[in-house]
């Protein structure tokens, strides 16, 4: 029989008028519920300790593997209330097989996805006062992470690994109106390169991407668009978020895998484009070609893809001696088209009719 999640409900949770005022107004990552979810790896024993309990203070030895050698992952999920006041995840078995994939890249014990899975269902139920209303686009972040919790200082697999699940309530993170963003094209700094953790979630490719964000924000610029790192000449992602184009011709051209994140917003997108009038396609885009179709009109739209934000409208972007508009300036129709179904969805007010949500409370 395979191993559950056991529930150890907090003794002190926060009162009930202190959450709604968070939940009115919590912003990104500032506040967490009242319990997390947690399980030990070692060779011997595999997964074991699995737990639901009160959130606490993780406490790791000095000489732990990650804080020397970075081995860790982590995971993106949200769940979302219904008008009816139920609670769902949206395609959380694609954020399993991602985080099995990002282990095995970074030589730590893969979790198995059913338990992944139950481990974000069981979090989310023991917390789903937590869940913010319906109304505001807010949702409840949901972070899974697992890194190696052995003490000791040689380079090698952590022989003690420690997975566990903590949650957020967040605020709507494309703000009404906004009139999109602009990216800097840096050259300076690579996100990844063939053979890399450019396709593992980890803690060290969002370490290396800060400088890059300082560069951008430099330049008057709100993200940074990442070129390969090979010679510098094809897109690859928008800060921490997939990249899209749609062109004149309707298409959705987005930059294949390999050595970039395979986003869940991204194959959403793609899955989604037929039956917005676009054929998806998965291709190389050369920064020469952006800058070519924007100039002569056969790129009309652009926008990254990702699960904080679900889809931002990206309005230009600027390099060393150049600056570009993308069409008139101001988010394109299919862009918010695609974002408003996709929300939609999420929130139950389109059909479900590829049966990614998974209700959970």
């Amino acid at each position: 029989m395979r191993a559950e999640f056991q529930f150890h409900p907090a003794e002190r949770p926060l009162p009930d008028d202190e959450r709604e005022k968070i939940l009115a107004d919590p912003g990104f990552g500032r506040h967490f519920t009242d319990h997390m979810a947690s399980a030990t790896w070692t060779p011997d024993a595999g997964w074991h300790d699995l737990r639901v309990a009160a959130l606490a203070p993780v406490t790791l030895h000095p000489a732990a593997a990650v804080l020397h050698y970075a081995q860790e992952i982590f995971e993106g999920v949200k769940a979302f209330r219904h008008a009816d006041g139920s609670v769902w995840l949206f395609r959380p078995e694609l954020n399993a097989r991602r985080f099995a994939h990002s282990a095995r890249r970074l030589a730590l014990p893969v979790l198995d996805e059913e338990l992944f899975v139950e481990s974000v269902t069981a979090l989310v139920r023991a917390d789903r006062s937590w869940v913010p209303p319906y109304d505001g686009e807010r949702s409840l972040y949901v972070r899974p992470y697992m890194f190696g919790s052995e003490a000791f200082l040689g380079v090698r697999p952590a022989a003690e690994v420690r997975y566990g699940v903590i949650a957020s309530p967040a605020a709507a993170y494309f703000a009404a109106g906004s009139g999109g963003v602009t990216l800097w094209v840096s050259e300076n700094y690579t996100r990844a390169a063939r053979g890399g953790t450019g396709a593992a979630k980890c803690g060290g490719n969002y370490a290396s991407s800060l400088a890059a964000q300082v560069e951008a924000a430099e330049h008057g610029c709100d993200q940074v668009l990442y070129l390969s790192g090979d010679e510098h000449r094809h897109l690859e992602e928008s800060g921490t978020m997939n990249l899209f184009l749609v062109t004149a011709d309707r298409e959705v051209v987005t930059p294949c895998l390999g050595t970039i994140l395979d986003g869940v917003t991204r194959t959403s997108v793609l899955d989604l484009a037929v039956e917005h009038g676009l054929k998806a396609v998965e291709r190389q885009v050369g920064i020469d070609e952006l800058r070519a179709g924007c100039a002569d009109g056969s790129i009309v739209e652009m926008f990254a893809a990702g699960t904080a934000a679900v889809i931002t409208p990206i309005v230009g972007f600027k390099g060393n001696g150049y600056e570009q508009v993308v069409a008139d300036g101001r988010p394109g129709a299919a862009t918010l088209d695609i974002r408003r179904h996709i929300v939609d969805i999420q929130y139950g007010r389109a059909a479900d009719t590829h049966n990614w949500l998974r209700r959970v409370a």
